[in-house]
């Protein structure tokens, strides 16, 4: 037996990890990150720690926290031999793939216990490789082979290396947020901040005090100064989602911070200087929206360097497939169980669904697929689980681009 300690900021995977472990007889214990409680309550140290490859690197303790007896296996969603190489230099006994061959797990903490008693149970040496950061994606991979999907990521990459402004178009859930954080992750502005305002969720008295903060007392619950979020994203991306639902006054001001490059917090007149590069979507057809008087056109015409479309799920089902593997391989690891098998009738049914929530509904029914079928997704399951519902939305013209 074993005393072992899992560290993992999924929960599902960490829970199922734990009872795998407790039912072949070790002492387990489960945490999110190593300064939580549990860490400190063992009496004795752990023989054994596994822990995800993000907290691994990112959290500069978890080495410093055990002693050397202690073997540290990390566990990663996107393993390769030069990730593995990196962790066993560091200081890791052992690196698995998410999800976990449970027989090489067992064989692997069977040699940490033995050897535990021959290594002196000291502090690990504070030399040690330097710290890096993870390398891991900031943005989900936008996956597909579609025409229209690898048009997509021709224009990303074409126009991340620019300041030029993007508009985003395309109906909810087809990853209109994902195109612009591919455009911040290809930028020379990726290692600055990256910041999301959402328009349509925040009130239109307090949306200018949101975008461009405040001084104290400007208004009655303003009881300190406040910086916005163009301060906030200072010499990286701001990212306007749904900005067909700003109201007219708040276009104004960001029309005048594109044009100035300066904003004024509400309650000052001082000027206080940006450098940010605008990205901006919506889902709404801002030509109908200027024509009704509710979407200002000059600052359409600033905002629409470049227009991007984002093509409905519908617009490309030969991505389906791919969708539907990738989703079942991450929310089955998020569960911790392993990828279901789809059924070859299962896929077609999939494929000639009408998606009207695009691809977040389909994410929605392969999770709902996964939590209710069995360990095979079957024809029966797709017709008994799957929702049916039309959404239609204009398009508006694309920048085009001539290769």
């Amino acid at each position: 037996m074993a005393r072992i300690l899992v560290i993992d900021a999924q929960g599902g995977f960490r829970n199922s990890l734990c009872d795998k472990l407790a039912y072949e007889g070790h002492e387990v214990s489960a945490a999110e990150n190593v300064t939580d409680e549990e860490v400190g309550r063992s009496p004795q140290p752990y023989d054994v720690v596994i822990c995800d490859y993000v907290r691994f690197w990112a959290d500069d303790e978890v080495l410093e926290h055990f002693p050397r007896r202690t073997a540290i296996m990390v566990v990663s969603a996107d393993p390769d031999a030069k990730r593995a190489e990196e962790c066993i230099g560091r200081g890791a006994r052992d690196c698995f793939a998410k999800p976990i061959d449970f027989t090489r797990l067992r064989e692997a903490i069977c040699k940490a216990v033995e050897t535990a008693e021959a290594v002196v149970d000291e502090a690990r040496p504070a030399e040690r490789p330097p710290l890096r950061a993870p390398q891991t994606r900031f943005a989900e991979e936008i996956v597909g082979r579609s025409p229209s999907t690898t048009k997509l990521r021709y224009l990303i990459d074409k126009i991340a290396p620019t300041d030029a402004k993007v508009l985003i178009m395309g109906e909810n859930g087809t990853g209109k947020e994902l195109v612009a954080r591919w455009l911040h992750e290809k930028s020379n502005r990726r290692g600055m901040p990256f910041v999301e305002v959402n328009c349509a969720a925040i009130p239109g008295d307090l949306i200018e005090s949101e975008l461009f903060g405040h001084e104290k007392g400007a208004f009655t619950s303003a009881v300190k100064c406040r910086k916005g979020k163009f301060e906030q994203a200072d010499g990286g991306t701001i990212f306007l989602d749904e900005i067909g639902d700003m109201s007219l006054a708040a276009q104004a001001k960001v029309l005048r911070t594109l044009q100035e490059h300066k904003i004024y917090r509400v309650g000052s007149e001082k000027e206080v200087g940006v450098n940010v590069r605008v990205v901006a979507a919506t889902n709404k057809d801002l030509y109908a929206e200027m024509g009704k008087g509710l979407f200002r056109e000059d600052l359409f015409h600033r905002l629409s360097v470049i227009v991007i479309n984002v093509p409905s799920l519908n617009e490309r089902t030969e991505d389906i497939p791919l969708l539907v593997n990738h989703f079942n391989v991450r929310i089955c690891e998020q569960y911790g169980v392993e990828p279901r098998v789809v059924e070859e009738a299962a896929m077609k049914r999939l494929c000639t669904m009408h998606w009207g929530g695009n691809i977040r509904q389909l994410r929605n029914v392969i999770e709902r697929l996964v939590i209710l079928s069995g360990n095979c997704i079957t024809l029966n399951d797709v017709i008994a689980y799957a929702d049916y519902f039309p959404v239609a939305r204009p398009r508006i013209k694309e920048y085009e681009v001539r290769h």
